[in-house]
């Protein structure tokens, strides 16, 4: 190899090696909402609601699907409580919002067998929430009327509202 082409090989390397998750000894580093951030997009969901004259529960899970905050507005009905934490459960455990998979499983692109997964729920309201790339957790929303259909789930969009909440701590935070 000549001098040059060492120097951009080199170079290459470096580069490659810091857009890399670190790793040392076989262990990484990922990013983690924390219950501060977890909190602000519950409740900026919870207000988005509100504002659009619904009552709802709302559940932010981590990357794992664990339950990291949790708000239930006075009149969410008590079946919004579970709905919320497995529409939330649901998006971040197949790594895509519900309204999504629930348009895939009407339109028989994936098997009808994986409504059927504990835990899963397959309606509109579970949304990821991503950092850099990477998914942190979900939100997800129960109480609102569907809306047109599962894929503009009112309570879909006010867990996009909740994300938004928090979206310069995404965008920026370490």
């Amino acid at each position: 190899m000549t001098p040059k082409t060492k120097l951009i090989v080199s170079f290459y390397l470096l580069f490659i090696s810091m857009t890399q998750p670190v790793m040392a000894q076989g262990m990484f580093t990922q990013k983690s909402l924390t219950l501060d951030t977890a909190s602000k997009a519950a409740w900026g969901a919870i207000e988005d609601c509100r504002k659009r004259g619904y009552s709802v529960a709302v559940a932010v899970v981590d990357r794992g699907g664990n339950v990291q905050a949790f708000y239930r507005d006075r009149f969410a009905g008590p079946h919004t409580v579970e709905t919320a934490i497995q529409k939330a459960w649901t998006a971040v455990s197949f790594r895509q919002n519900t309204n999504d998979l629930a348009d895939l499983l009407k339109k028989g692109v994936i098997p009808n067998q994986v409504q059927h997964n504990p835990g899963a729920l397959l309606v509109g309201g579970g949304v990821m929430i991503q950092a850099s790339g990477e998914i942190v957790g979900a939100i997800g929303v129960s109480g609102a009327p569907p809306g047109k259909s599962e894929k503009d789930s009112i309570d879909g969009a006010c867990g996009q509202a909740g994300i938004k909440a928090i979206e310069e701590i995404l965008e920026f935070g370490d």
